[in-house]
């Protein structure tokens, strides 16, 4: 694949003004003291549709003949492409019909509902809601929209990369997450185009969950691997195989990829709702969650994209509990005790002596392979960090007891 120019870009730009919204871009006070360098957060959790897709779906629908929109489009994803195709057909009166799986977020179904699009759910990952489209568009003539793995589709992701060259043109380092590789095969290209164009370079550094990360073995073998994915709560990017033609871009113009793992982003999306006030779904957050997790080294502004913020409430609440657990800020402690009075308050008495704020109470006489004088206190517990933590469970220890930390 011959790389787009940037006069590619420039045009799916102006083919999406009035549809897609020109995001903010913040500076992160907390995240330049991580870093060492101004470090700034592209805001595109608060474009239309939720996330970065829609520029892709909409420049990618925008130009299909009249012939191709009467026979209507079809896709798959697991939330915000459909979302972006979805709305952009919508836009521009096309029928549309999504295939996304049966463990989609409850938000991201409704939404793409609510622009019109005929869902069907199969399934439990992308893959087989993927397989269902192709075989959709072959059976009725639909045109498959691809959520990564098309040139229009990298173009109008790569409108992006003009705005964060526009918004901060002495920006030296941007990182993106990486699923399929859509979004940072167009940045990479619109940021290097624009920087060359001005006698400059701009490094890109790629992020994937480590649960679902293709790219290191593929960019290592030259070729796109398809890899044995786990679950991981980065469903956005949850890709077994690179799309062919972001890879070889990928390949060509992003400078490293490093991955992520579970605890990093939900750290990522705990310091993101604290510090910088702002929703962003798990796959939204890995370029955060790579600063935070010292995977980033960085000279010069740098810019993280905050690619989408369609989560569903429920497991932000997960989240945010694993995230504060996984920050020293929240633990669950098991301690026997012998079955005797005043033993409770003992325990309580230690607890408050050290600042640590008791939020829930088990206390059981049953089960757990007790002996008959003995019971099981359970206790979760608030704590201000790491050292806090620590604290708590050598007070515990140096009164005579043995507790254990309960894994979430």
């Amino acid at each position: 694949m011959t790389i787009p120019t940037l006069a590619e870009f420039e045009d799916a730009a102006a083919a999406l003004v009035g549809v897609v919204s020109h995001t903010p871009l913040e500076e992160s006070q907390h995240l330049t003291e991580v870093l060492g360098v101004p470090m700034y957060l592209k805001l595109e959790n608060l474009q239309r549709t939720g996330s970065f897709k829609v520029r892709g779906a909409t420049y990618r629908l925008s130009r299909l003949t009249a012939e191709e929109r009467a026979r209507g489009v079809v896709a798959a994803s697991a939330g915000n492409h459909a979302q972006g195709v979805a709305s952009a057909a919508q836009k521009l009166g096309i029928p549309a019909t999504i295939f996304m799986p049966l463990g989609v977020p409850v938000p991201k179904l409704l939404a793409t509902r609510g622009y019109g699009a005929e869902v069907v759910l199969d399934g439990a990952t992308v893959e087989t809601p993927l397989r269902l489209a192709a075989e959709f568009a072959e059976r009725t003539g639909a045109v498959l929209i691809h959520p990564f793995d098309h040139r229009d589709i990298i173009v109008g992701q790569g409108t992006l990369g003009l705005e964060l060259f526009d918004d901060l043109p002495e920006v030296e380092t941007v990182i993106v997450g990486i699923g399929g590789g859509g979004l940072a095969a167009g940045i990479a290209a619109a940021v290097h185009a624009r920087a060359a164009a001005v006698g400059r370079s701009v490094r890109v550094i790629g992020v994937q969950a480590a649960n679902s990360a293709a790219y290191p073995d593929s960019l290592a073998a030259g070729t796109p691997l398809e890899v044995q994915t786990r679950p991981t709560i980065a469903d956005g990017i949850a890709v077994a195989r690179p799309g062919d033609l972001p890879f070889e871009i990928i390949r060509e113009l992003v400078d490293e990829v490093v991955t992520v793992d579970e605890d990093d982003i939900a750290r990522a999306l705990l310091v993101l709702l604290e510090r910088a006030k702002v929703v962003v779904e798990p796959a939204g957050a890995v370029g955060v969650a790579a600063v935070l997790a010292g995977k980033i080294r960085a000279t010069g502004p740098t810019i993280s994209v905050l690619s989408g913020g369609n989560i569903d409430p429920l497991l932000l609440q997960r989240v945010v509990a694993h995230g504060l657990a996984a920050s020293g800020r929240y633990m669950t402690l098991k301690i026997p005790l012998p079955d005797r009075p005043g033993q409770l308050a003992r325990v309580s008495e230690l607890l408050a002596q050290v600042g640590a704020n008791v939020t829930e109470v088990l206390h059981t006489r049953h089960g757990q392979g007790l002996q008959i004088s003995e019971v099981v206190l359970q206790l979760s517990v608030e704590t201000r960090g790491e050292e806090h933590r620590a604290e708590v469970i050598r007070t515990l220890v140096d009164a005579g007891f043995a507790p254990t930390l309960v894994q979430d």
